[in-house]
């Protein structure tokens, strides 16, 4: 979503979210395995998704030739090779809809080749192709909608070969804060969930209706297959939520931190994109993050088993963003088989620690330090919430060297910085 026109809608005080914020530890643990929604039979995101989205660093820029160029690196920088597979096309790429037809049609400018021609070529780079579009009566970028356009929408899309639809939810016409507010919403976007299901074709369906309606309950229900948790996330590290700007990376985790019974293959929490690589450039400004930073923005983002959807400019990558982005042990734990989300153990004086049940009788465990100091941090079995008489082989993501038989894990933290380590069990 675009929060530049988030007047046009009435928000919600609060997220669903913060109701479980008096949860123990040790009830979010007990809570993880049920996922509660109805699974999506259509095998899609049975993983979650990885891809490419244009708008963080481009806006309303867009154009045909940065989508050929995007594709073209996407590939040649080894992205393709470790996952990323989806090229989206965020808001205002629309020319306008025929006043006769009612027809979607693209800015012949901006893309005088035409979507299925685009669509196309990124197919023959062995990539998806997704696009953009909006649940009310204009995009966040006063584009036109797809309300009550939804049928033929959805079937423009699917001729031009879409396989991946973003949906917004700006535009819709104002209503009190009561269930009816909620009930307009799973009314939208299960209309479109139908619509994308007549096609035949199979579009992942990501529903960016930012989180104030809690789209974790019923995204499952209207053919999603991820739901965003919170409002957009800006290259910033630490920006609280309302109603009129980006929020930062630390807010975005504090928000989707107790909803992991709600994720799991074939519907995914969405904690937006990533910044890493923004450099406070492009569209969604914020101040800029430090390579600190981003390493635990996508840290975090894969213990969420969170889709990852790159924003910055990968025709230009330096080192440090290559190095974060295509972190093939990083991606594993995100990609596992399982699809659990990880969820929060441990909290004291700013130290955290994280764990996430893989595939294989492992784990993913983060160390974190949301704090604005070093410090140094040890946990053992049963602050992790593990049997006290396990033996674990320890590995740090990053480092080639396994402490074989360990029962604690010990890390030293530079402020805001996370460390992720896999436990195996000792002798399998």
């Amino acid at each position: 979503m675009k929060l530049f026109d988030m007047k046009k809608t009435k928000l919600l005080a609060c997220i669903v979210a913060l109701t479980f914020v008096g949860f123990s530890c040790k009830e979010k643990a007990a809570e993880q395995p049920a996922n509660t929604t109805t699974a999506n039979s259509d095998g899609l995101a049975l993983t979650p998704p990885m891809g490419w989205n244009s708008w963080n660093v481009f806006g309303k820029n867009i154009n045909e030739q940065v989508i050929r160029e995007t594709a073209d690196a996407i590939v040649s920088s080894g992205l393709k090779d470790v996952g990323f597979e989806y090229v989206v096309i965020d808001d205002i790429w629309h020319g306008g809809r025929d006043s006769v037809t009612g027809q979607l049609y693209a800015d012949s400018v901006k893309f005088p080749s035409g979507i299925k021609a685009l669509a196309d070529y990124v197919h023959s780079k062995g990539l998806k192709f997704g696009i953009y579009s909006d649940a009310g009566t204009l995009t966040c970028g006063d584009m036109p909608g797809s309300y009550g356009y939804e049928e033929k929408d959805a079937a423009l899309f699917a001729s031009w070969g879409v396989d991946f639809l973003k949906y917004d939810y700006c535009y819709c016409p104002d209503l009190p804060s009561t269930n009816n507010d909620y009930k307009m919403a799973i009314d939208r976007y299960k209309v479109m969930g139908n619509a994308l299901k007549a096609t035949g074709r199979p579009i992942l369906y990501s529903i960016c209706e930012w989180g104030p309606r809690s789209p974790w309950l019923w995204g499952k229900e209207v053919g999603g297959h991820m739901w965003r948790t919170s409002y957009d996330v800006a290259d910033i590290w630490d920006m609280p939520r309302n109603e009129s700007s980006p929020i930062g990376i630390l807010t975005s985790i504090d928000v989707i931190a107790n909803l992991g019974r709600f994720s799991g293959p074939g519907g995914w929490n969405d904690p937006d994109m990533l910044v890493i690589g923004l450099k406070n450039s492009g569209f969604i400004k914020g101040g800029g993050c430090t390579e600190t930073e981003y390493r635990t923005q996508m840290n975090m983002w894969c213990m969420f088993s969170a889709p990852l959807m790159i924003g910055c400019d990968v025709r230009n990558m330096d080192t440090v963003t290559r190095s974060i982005l295509l972190n093939k042990e990083l991606i594993a734990i995100n990609q596992d088989k399982l699809g659990k989300q990880g969820f929060r153990v441990f909290s004291k004086n700013g130290l955290e620690a994280w764990k996430k049940p893989l595939s294989g009788d492992r784990y993913a465990i983060a160390l974190f330090n949301r704090g604005e100091e070093a410090k140094s941090m040890q946990v053992g079995w049963e602050e992790l919430e593990l049997d006290k008489a396990a033996q674990f082989n320890v590995k740090e993501i990053g480092d080639p060297a396994v402490k074989a038989n360990s029962q604690t894990i010990a890390a030293k933290l530079a402020p805001h910085q996370s460390r992720v380590f896999v436990l195996d069990k000792a002798g399998k």
